[in-house]
């Protein structure tokens, strides 16, 4: 390898790209180009480190009490740690041939203390190292969505009255204030008026404007935090279909915040998809709006939105298109009658690009069952057309099964209990993460309730589903070219069953025990951290990696030309060094959740 060609490999290695060039120049004359052999043990808790190693090719693996921890391949250096601390856990040996660049290891600590960027990279937490590293990965094209607050953008100046007033002296005061919305203060508790209000609760029913104001205002505001970000305010306006929010500042409204400002801001199409969706009057018109939704998806991605924000943006849209098929297909007499529900990916609210189909219908006890299976079988076909692929697994509301009055389901909740067979965990699991999309949601929190029964006090049953995350290995060893996958898989990865699932399945049990509503992953473990089982920086780390997984597993997915079942499948070897740093990291994180599951439901006693 020419001085060139070493030097060129050096800047192409972060945090060595850091540096600058005449940096890079000193620093090649201080270091050494080794040769190891297979099995050579470079560094362990009595062999002491000497050198930070950047490999040039071979692997070298890392392990714990003869547990592989990690894999490092071409590009990856290590061990910082034991050059800083003095001391390791750790093994580190070679697994294929190494030729690597040996940095003595007073260099090292020189270069720690007289460059601060250097030293940040090796002495940050692993929160702190994974955002760095996605900021770094998307620096070119960072994101207004994941920076700017609404503090950040214009805020119309709230125009707020008492309630006693008339609704004719309000609005002088609206006018005088060039408002387009006035708020109004009913003794503490406040409300909106906008034009719609005065259309239809005074022009069209003839209402005095001598009257209190109070009488045509809606109350029930929904607010934003002026320091909480942009995107959020997006999400919300997405989800209640408004064109407004109130700013505040803790109790006290600071201003109104309207969509049109917000979406100049972001100048995105999201606004188009939901009117889109809101005029839809046919089916027909539906499937043009589905097109808008990958592309959507695509843009968000490649600005470095992260993935937790995107699948909530996209289950708030795909949400109304489940609701407007369902207003659609089902007549409105029947609409109080049952509870339209999501479950899996879409009801955590995690899905992104369509997988299976996962729905269900729970109609309320004493109503005709068999009057919604027409609708129903509808209805699913009007998903495969929009897009939804059909469930093979016949998790959809046109199967009987997934279409049953309240009392139907608490007999099949308590026969998966008492069976706890592969089927019925498969079966309970997805409904744990039920979501209603249109109907009675009253009807799907008594099946919720008469679930939380049968699990109280059930710990042996609750530790039998947690076994499942178990079940998979955590693929750590995905650079030493072992087999991974069945065949035809061999240089890839399954990165749902050797993370994404480990985490979804735990964090969903343990909400379980810990009786938590809410049904998305990040969500469950932010309560799970306030009822005091999490500590805050592994909750932090947990979030972070899960984050990770989803979205190299995302980036994936949109690269491939057309969806497969296979979609889960990632190959390693054509990730930036960036993504092979955050997926070994993550990787980490998975097992030591894992461990922490098997502590806490005392897994090893489990049959």
């Amino acid at each position: 390898m020419s001085l060139f060609d070493q030097k060129a490999l050096l800047m192409s290695i972060h945090p060595f790209d850091l540096l600058g060039e005449r940096m890079i120049e000193k620093l090649m004359t201080q270091m050494d180009i080794a040769y190891y052999p297979k099995e050579t043990v470079l560094i362990a808790p009595r062999v002491r480190a000497e050198s930070l190693y950047i490999i040039i090719k071979g692997i070298v693996n890392e392990t714990i009490e003869g547990e592989l921890q990690n894999v490092y391949g071409e590009r990856d250096s290590f061990d910082a740690n034991s050059l800083i601390y003095g001391n390791t856990q750790s093994t580190f040996s070679v697994a294929e041939d190494l030729i690597c660049y040996c940095l003595p290891k007073e260099s090292f600590l020189n270069l720690l203390q007289d460059v601060e960027p250097f030293q940040n990279y090796f002495m940050q937490d692993f929160i702190t190292k994974h955002q760095n590293l996605k900021e770094r990965q998307h620096q070119n094209e960072l994101t207004p969505f994941m920076v700017s607050r609404v503090d950040e953008i214009y805020l119309h100046t709230p125009c707020i009255v008492d309630a006693s007033q008339s609704i004719k002296e309000s609005l002088k005061v609206m006018m005088e204030k060039n408002a387009n919305v006035m708020l109004v203060d009913n003794a503490g508790h406040m409300g909106i008026v906008t034009d719609s209000n005065l259309r239809e609760r005074v022009l069209l029913v003839d209402k005095s404007t001598n009257d209190p104001v109070g009488d045509i205002a809606t109350y029930g505001l929904i607010t934003i935090e002026r320091s909480d970000f942009l995107f959020n305010a997006l999400l919300l306006f997405t989800k209640h279909g408004i064109m407004r929010l109130v700013v505040v500042e803790g109790e006290k409204v600071v201003g109104i915040l309207e969509q049109l400002d917000l979406l100049s801001h972001f100048a995105n199409h999201t606004h188009l998809i939901v009117a889109s969706i809101e005029r839809s009057s046919s089916i027909e018109e539906l499937e043009n709006t589905q097109r808008s939704l990958n592309y959507l998806v695509r843009s968000l991605t490649s600005k470095g939105v992260r993935v937790r924000y995107i699948s909530k943006l996209v289950s708030e849209l795909n949400a109304k298109v489940y609701r407007k098929v369902f207003e659609m297909v089902v007549p409105q007499k029947l609409h109080s009658q049952c509870a339209l529900i999501v479950m899996g990916s879409e009801g955590r609210g995690e899905q992104i690009l369509r997988t299976d189909q996962d729905n269900a219908l729970i109609i309320r006890d004493g109503a005709d069952e068999a009057e919604f299976e027409p609708y129903m079988i509808r209805f699913n076909a009007y998903l495969i057309r929009l897009g939804f692929p059909k469930c093979s697994g016949n998790v959809m509301v046109s199967n009987p099964y997934w279409r049953q009055s309240v009392s139907g389901y608490k007999t099949m909740i308590s026969q998966w209990v008492e069976t706890l067979n592969e089927d019925a965990l498969r079966s309970l699991s997805i409904f744990l993460d039920a979501t209603c999309v249109a109907g009675d949601e009253k009807l799907l929190g008594t099946c919720r309730d008469y679930i939380r029964e049968h699990f109280e006090g059930r710990s042996d049953v609750l530790a039998h589903l947690a076994k499942a995350a178990l079940a998979f290995d955590t693929p750590l060893s995905l650079f030493s070219g072992f087999v991974l996958g069945h065949a035809g898989h061999e240089s890839e990865l399954d990165i749902k069953k050797g993370g994404i699932f480990a985490i979804v399945h735990g964090v969903r049990i343990l909400a379980l025990e810990y009786k938590i509503e809410c049904t998305n992953t990040t969500e469950r473990i932010k309560e799970l951290n306030n009822a005091g089982l999490f500590d805050k920086r592994f909750a932090s780390e947990l979030i972070e990696a899960y984050d990770t997984l989803l979205g190299i597993r995302l980036r994936s997915m949109l690269s491939q030309k057309q969806q497969s079942e296979e979609q889960n499948y990632v190959n390693p070897k054509l990730f930036s060094k960036t993504d092979r740093d955050l997926l070994k990291d993550a990787f980490k994180i998975v097992n030591t959740f894992k461990k922490f599951l098997t502590y806490h439901f005392h897994l090893g006693m489990v049959v």
